[in-house]
C-alpha cells in the first residue's frame, strides 16, 4: 500500500511536470533555430507487474517537426541533426539537476549554417555553465567557444590509428582557419583570430 501510494505520488509529479518541460524544451529549440518544432512528453501508469527501478509509468517523447506535422516517437521520426539538438536542449532544460558531469556531443552541428551555427554555439556555452561538453564540430562558430581544443586525426596504413592531439596558440590559431576555408591563408588566420579573440 505504501509504494502503490508513493508511486501514485510520483507519477502525479511527473504528469504536472511534463507540459512546462516540453514547453521549456521547445523555448530552447526555438533558440536553436528549428522553427516550431516540439517535443512532447506523455506520462502513462504501467500495470503493477511492468514497474521498474525507473518508475511506475512509462515516459515516452514524441518529436513534432514543424506545426502542422503530427508527433511521432522520437527515436523514429527525427534524424541524428534533430536528436542532438533536442538532447542539447533538454541538457539546457535539465541544468544542473541530472546529476551528469560531462556531456559528448556528436553531429550535434549536422546540417547547420549561419545564424543556426551562433545559436547553436550560444546553448552549447550555456551548458558549459552547469557541464564539462565535450563536442565533435566542423563549424568554426562552435569551436570557438571551447576552452580547450583537440584535433582527431587518423593515420594511413594497415592498421590505422586514430590521435588526438592539444592545439593552442597559433596551432588553435591555423586550425580554426583550417576549419573556414580548408587551408591557413591570412584571410582565414586573420578571420580565426578575429573569431577567438571576440568570444575569449
Amino acid at each position: 500500500a505504501a509504494l502503490q501510494a508513493a508511486a501514485a505520488a510520483y507519477d502525479s509529479q511527473r504528469v504536472a511536470c511534463a507540459p512546462a518541460f516540453s514547453q521549456a524544451v521547445g523555448a530552447v529549440l526555438a533558440q536553436l533555430e528549428m522553427g516550431s518544432a516540439e517535443l512532447t512528453c506523455t506520462v502513462e501508469p504501467l500495470p503493477r507487474e511492468r514497474w521498474t527501478r525507473s518508475g511506475s509509468a512509462d515516459v515516452a517523447f514524441a518529436f513534432k517537426p514543424g506545426k502542422s506535422m503530427q508527433p511521432r516517437p522520437l527515436a523514429r521520426i527525427a534524424s541524428g541533426g534533430e536528436i542532438s539538438r533536442v538532447m542539447l536542449a533538454i541538457k539546457v532544460v535539465l541544468g544542473a539537476k541530472d546529476g551528469t558531469e560531462t556531456l559528448i556531443f556528436d553531429e550535434v552541428d549536422a546540417g547547420v549554417g549561419g545564424s543556426t551555427a551562433n545559436a547553436l554555439a550560444a546553448v552549447l556555452a550555456r551548458l558549459s555553465e552547469s557541464h564539462q561538453v565535450i563536442v565533435i564540430t566542423h563549424l568554426a562558430q562552435v569551436a570557438v567557444m571551447a576552452d580547450t581544443h583537440y584535433v582527431v586525426s587518423k593515420t594511413t596504413g594497415d592498421a590505422p590509428e586514430t590521435t588526438l592531439t592539444p592545439v593552442t596558440d597559433d596551432a588553435r590559431v591555423a586550425e580554426i582557419a583550417r576549419i573556414l576555408s580548408g587551408s591557413a591563408t591570412a584571410a582565414s588566420l586573420a578571420h580565426a583570430q578575429e573569431m577567438l579573440e571576440a568570444h575569449a
